[in-house]
C-alpha cells in the first residue's frame, strides 16, 4: 500500500510540474478536431430492414401527456431502429448459396453432390429415415429448429433432436394419425388422431385427451397467442387456448372438409382452402370470414404465407400455382406446373418448396418475379405427404409414405438468430425463463384482425360517439352515479352537513329541471302568440235593423 501511495504522489508532482514549464494543463492542450463528428451515418435501406409499421401523427393529439407519451415511443422506436442497423455488423453468419460452372443449372444438381461439396456439419444434415411400415408422414420442427417430430398415417409418432440424433420419444397410438405440431416449447405437442385430438409430453406420455376437438385433419399453433388450431371434417374450426385449457372459439365455415389450412404470420389470422377455388381469411372474433377470394377454379390443394405475410402461394387441381399480394388481394404471377402442388411451404428467406407426386421442387424468391426454372429438384420412390423447412437451417423436411427425408437447401434459412426469441442452443434454465415471459407477455385473441398495426392507432373518437356507442351496444342507457360528498376533515363531514350538500345539489338540479321546462313553455307560448297575430281575420258584417229576420244557427 505504502509503494502504491508513493507512485501515485510522485505522479501527481509530475504532472504539476509539467503544467509549472507549460502553463497548460493536460486538458486544456488543443486536441485535433475530428474530421467525421458524431455517429456514422446509417443507410436508409438498411433502417428500411427493421422499420415495423408505419408513423402514426402525433401533431393532431390535444390531450398533451398522451401527446408527450406517444413522442417518447416514437423516439424509443427510431433509436431502436437505428440501433438494430447499427449492430448488423456483428451478424458475422451468411446465407449459403450454390456456385454453379459455366452452363451448368442449379436444379440439376443432386443432393448427393451438395453433401459432398459441403463441410462435415452440413453433410451430417442429409440423411434419410426407413419407416416404410406406418406412412406416410406427417413433418413439424420446433421454432428453434432443434427439434423435429413426425407422425405415420397408421400410428408411429416420434420426437428426436434431430441434429444430434439423440431420440426423445417413440410410440405407436394404434389409431390413424391425421397431424401432428409442436406447442410452445419441446416439451409437448398435440397429435391429431381419427377419433380426438391429444397431448403428449417429450417422454410420450399423455397429458390431455380434448374430445372436445374430434375428427380433426389438420392442426397448427399460433405462438404469440398460445392459441391451437384445429379444421376436422364437419367444417368447423376451433381456437384452443393451451395456457387456459378453453376453447375460445368455434366457428362453422360452411364450407365442407376442411383439409388445407395454414396461418400468416404477420398477424395471426387463419387461412383456409376450399373445394370450390376460393380462399378465406378468418379470426376468432368473428364468426364469418374476413376476406373471401376466388383464387382457382379448380379445388385447391394447398396454399402457404410468407414470414413477412404480403404474399400468398395457392395451387390448385388446374395445374397452376399462383402468387397473391394479400395487402391488395391481386394475383401477381401465376406459371404451369407439371401437375397439381401437393403440398407448398415458404422459408425464412422466401424460398419456396413444392411437391408434385414424387417430386419436390424448390423456388428462389417466386414472389419477385415468376421462375422460369426450379431452383433444386429432388425425386422420390413415393409421393411426398408433407413438407416443412426447418428454421435457422438450410434444410428442408419432406415426409413420404417409406419415411422421412432431410434435404440441403442452401440459402433457404435464417443465418442469425434471435436468442431472445428461439434459441436452438438455449439450456434448460433459460427455457423456463422464455415459457414464463412468453406466457406474461402473451397476445389476447380479441386482437386478431388483419391489421397488425391498429391496436398502435390512436382513436380519435369524441366522447358523445363512444357514449353512443355504449349505448348500443348495451342497448341502455346508464344513468348517471348518485352523488357522494366528499370527505372534510374538521367535523366537516357530519352526517347533517353530508346532508345539507347533498339536498344542494338535488335542488340544483331540480332547478336545472324547472327553468328548462319554463324555458320551453315561454317559446311555447311565443310561438303561439306569433301564429295568432299572422291569422287574418274576417271583416264583421255590419249591424243592421233586418238581422233579427235571419234564421239563427245552431
Amino acid at each position: 500500500m505504502a509503494g502504491r501511495y508513493y507512485e501515485k504522489r510522485k505522479l501527481s508532482s509530475e504532472i504539476k510540474k509539467n503544467e509549472d514549464e507549460d502553463g497548460l494543463s493536460v486538458s486544456e492542450v488543443a486536441q485535433p478536431e475530428d474530421p467525421f463528428k458524431g455517429s456514422a451515418p446509417i443507410p436508409e435501406e438498411r433502417k428500411s430492414l427493421y422499420k415495423r409499421g408505419k408513423e402514426f401523427p402525433v401533431d393532431g393529439i390535444k390531450n398533451k401527456k398522451l401527446k408527450g407519451f406517444l413522442r417518447n415511443t416514437k423516439k424509443h422506436d427510431k433509436a431502436a431502429v437505428n440501433q438494430a442497423a447499427r449492430y448488423e455488423l456483428l451478424l458475422t453468419e451468411e446465407p449459403g448459396y450454390i456456385e454453379t460452372a459455366e452452363g451448368e443449372a442449379t436444379w440439376e444438381i443432386k443432393q448427393r453432390e451438395i453433401a459432398d461439396a459441403a463441410d462435415i456439419t452440413s453433410a451430417s444434415k442429409y440423411f434419410e429415415l426407413r419407416l416404410d411400415q406406418f406412412g406416410p408422414y406427417s413433418v413439424d420442427y420446433t421454432r428453434n429448429g432443434r427439434h423435429l417430430l413426425i407422425g405415420g398415417r397408421r400410428g408411429h409418432v416420434a420426437a428426436f433432436d434431430w441434429m444430434a440424433k439423440k431420440p426423445m420419444c417413440e410410440m405407436n397410438v394404434m389409431e390413424a394419425v391425421n397431424d401432428v405440431k409442436w406447442l410452445h416449447t419441446e416439451n409437448m405437442f398435440a397429435v391429431a388422431q381419427r377419433r380426438w385430438t391429444y397431448i403428449y409430453d417429450n417422454q410420450g406420455i399423455e397429458l390431455h385427451c380434448l374430445k372436445r376437438l374430434d375428427q380433426t385433419l389438420k392442426l397448427d399453433f399460433l405462438p404469440y397467442h398460445f392459441l391451437l388450431l384445429a379444421a376436422n371434417a364437419r367444417g368447423f374450426l376451433q381456437y384452443l387456448d393451451i395456457s387456459q385449457g378453453q376453447i375460445v372459439s368455434t366457428i362453422n365455415t360452411k364450407c365442407g372438409r376442411l383439409e388445407v389450412l395454414c396461418q400468416n404470420p404477420a398477424n395471426a389470422v387463419v387461412l383456409l382452402g376450399h373445394y370450390n377455388g376460393t380462399v378465406t381469411m378468418w379470426s376468432p372474433n368473428q364468426k364469418k370470414p374476413l376476406v373471401k377470394m376466388l383464387s382457382h377454379k379448380t379445388a385447391l390443394r394447398s396454399i402457404a404465407v410468407d414470414q413477412t405475410g404480403n404474399y400468398l402461394a395457392t395451387s390448385a387441381q388446374d395445374r397452376k400455382l399462383k402468387i397473391f399480394d394479400v395487402r391488395t388481394f391481386k394475383s401477381l404471377h401465376t406459371w404451369s406446373v407439371p401437375a397439381g402442388a401437393s403440398h407448398l411451404k415458404f422459408s425464412q428467406r422466401g424460398f419456396l418448396g413444392a411437391s408434385f407426386q414424387n417430386v419436390v421442387e424448390i423456388y428462389n424468391n417466386p414472389c419477385i418475379q415468376p421462375p422460369t426454372n426450379p431452383y433444386l429438384t429432388h425425386k422420390l420412390k413415393f409421393p411426398a405427404s408433407d413438407l416443412d423447412f426447418c428454421p435457422y437451417e438450410d434444410v428442408l423436411g419432406v415426409g413420404c409414405a417409406d419415411g422421412f427425408v432431410s434435404l440441403l437447401v442452401p440459402g433457404a434459412g435464417e443465418p442469425n438468430y434471435d436468442s431472445f426469441e428461439s434459441n436452438p442452443y438455449r439450456s434448460k434454465k433459460q427455457r423456463k425463463e422464455w415459457e414464463v415471459r412468453a406466457l406474461l407477455e402473451k397476445i389476447q385473441p380479441d386482437m386478431i384482425s388483419l391489421d397488425p398495426f391498429q391496436i398502435a392507432r390512436v382513436d380519435m373518437a369524441t366522447a358523445e360517439q363512444l357514449q353512443k356507442d355504449k349505448e348500443e351496444r348495451l342497448g341502455f342507457k346508464q344513468e348517471s352515479p348518485k352523488f357522494e360528498p366528499r370527505f372534510k376533515k374538521k367535523g366537516r363531514s357530519k352526517s347533517g352537513n353530508v346532508e345539507k350538500r347533498k339536498r344542494k345539489v338535488r335542488n340544483e338540479e331540480l332547478r336545472k329541471k324547472i327553468r328548462s321546462e319554463a324555458e320551453k313553455n315561454n317559446a311555447n307560448e311565443a310561438a303561439e302568440s306569433q301564429m295568432e297575430a299572422n291569422v287574418i281575420t274576417k271583416p264583421l258584417e255590419p249591424k243592421s235593423a233586418l238581422n233579427r229576420f235571419k234564421k239563427k244557427t245552431k
